[in-house]
């Protein structure tokens, strides 16, 4: 399909929205060769391609309004070209298989465009309409202002819940308990008791990001239907090799590239970390840095059980494919092999009423727990910081 638009202002908006932005600036990894979103090659040595012209919008999508209540991501795109970069851009955020996932929950912003205005494109040119929206701090401000793609900070992201741990430990105003264990909730006249791997403590109020399974199994017997919503969100597991090569070593720059399920089910995407965050490279020399991301909802397809697969096998496996898919002959300097088992929750079709039916329970039987974290409204930093801040919102107030 090709929409004529004369609205420049509209025209900005639909690409400058995160998920087409995500597709649009899409590398591939296709028939043994590197690509764009539009099927243009990239050989070794050439600078990024450029924009398309803002004047025609490719996008294939579904026309006609969907009567469902949900559906799965891939029903919203006809013909290969959609298919093909969804299921991409479905592997990247949730190494998911976007024929399962459901777009009402992990796009919220496609769904209701297409709901409100009758088509995807047209939702996502006209606006999908008024959404909450959390005043935007100083930094979130900046971000909007520049239009920062991805974020970082100067030591890592692990820096940030470090800082937190350091703050509060300061604060003098909270108890920490690190690295241990929830054992049991059980219910009291004050609230809760929470039996601890390091003790027991008391709380009025719980705000678990406990992952759901997790939760599940430290719920008492009373919350059964609750403990079994829980246990009915699926993760998967996702193996995470970090390699780091001496000197400038990608024939192409940009964020990465990602896989589509029908070149290589194993293999999810290659990220350049050296070419968005130059400033985490070593200080002295020139070095490259690399993420290779695989499994996901085909690690045990492709890899067996997690805890027979070994860190060598999941090694080579990287290695061979930055050395196939950009030419990389030498040998990493240095490398780290992590698992990272039922890391990713998987929104499946019907997600959001398993959630609504979570929280119905909790409102019902007055229980004071508040469910926050990756397993119910976003997988991401940004998904997670903000339910959390949400749910401290909506226990305390607005403004805290």
């Amino acid at each position: 399909m090709c929409v004529k638009v004369d609205d420049l202002g509209a025209c900005r908006r639909f690409f400058q929205s995160p998920t087409v932005r995500g597709i649009q600036e899409q590398i591939l990894y296709v028939d043994g060769r590197l690509q764009d979103a539009f099927g243009t090659q990239w050989t070794f040595g050439l600078s990024p391609f450029s924009r398309p012209s803002c004047s025609v919008l490719p996008w294939s999508a579904g026309e006609e309004k969907s009567k469902e209540e949900d559906r799965s991501i891939i029903h919203l795109f006809l013909g290969g070209w959609g298919k093909r970069h969804v299921d991409s851009l479905c592997r990247s955020v949730f190494a998911g298989d976007c024929r399962k996932l459901s777009v009402r929950s992990c796009f919220p912003v496609l769904y209701n465009a297409e709901q409100r205005r009758g088509s995807l494109t047209l939702g996502m040119l006209l606006g999908s309409g008024p959404t909450p929206v959390a005043p935007p701090g100083p930094l979130a401000q900046r971000s909007i202002k520049e239009s920062w793609a991805q974020w970082s900070l100067s030591r890592g992201v692990e820096s940030l819940p470090e800082s937190i741990t350091d703050y509060l430990q300061q604060s003098r105003r909270v108890q920490l308990h690190r690295e241990a264990a929830v054992k049991h909730i059980s219910p009291s006249s004050s609230g809760w008791t929470i039996r601890l791997e390091d003790g027991v403590i008391s709380a009025d109020h719980i705000i678990s990001a406990l992952p759901a399974k997790a939760l599940s199994s430290a719920l008492p017997p009373a919350c059964q239907s609750l403990i079994q919503e829980l246990q009915d969100i699926s993760t998967v597991t996702v193996a995470v090799v970090n390699l780091e090569y001496d000197g400038s070593i990608l024939p192409v720059t940009g964020f990465g590239h990602l896989v589509p399920s029908s070149e290589d089910q194993g293999l999810l995407g290659v990220v350049y970390d050296s070419v968005p965050f130059p400033q985490h490279n070593r200080p002295n020399g020139q070095t490259t840095r690399l993420t290779v991301m695989m499994g996901g909802a085909w690690f045990q397809e492709e890899f067996g059980a997690p805890e027979a697969v070994t860190e060598e096998r999941l090694l080579a496996r990287a290695t061979e494919a930055v050395q196939r898919h950009l030419g990389v002959t030498a040998a990493p300097s240095w490398s780290r092999v992590a698992l990272q088992r039922d890391c990713i929750p998987q929104y499946y079709q019907g997600h959001f009423r398993r959630v609504e039916s979570m929280r119905s329970f909790i409102k019902e039987n007055n229980l004071p727990l508040s469910l926050i974290g990756s397993s119910y409204d976003g997988v991401s930093v940004n998904d997670v910081i903000f339910s959390g801040r949400t749910a401290v919102e909506e226990l305390l107030g607005t403004g805290v």
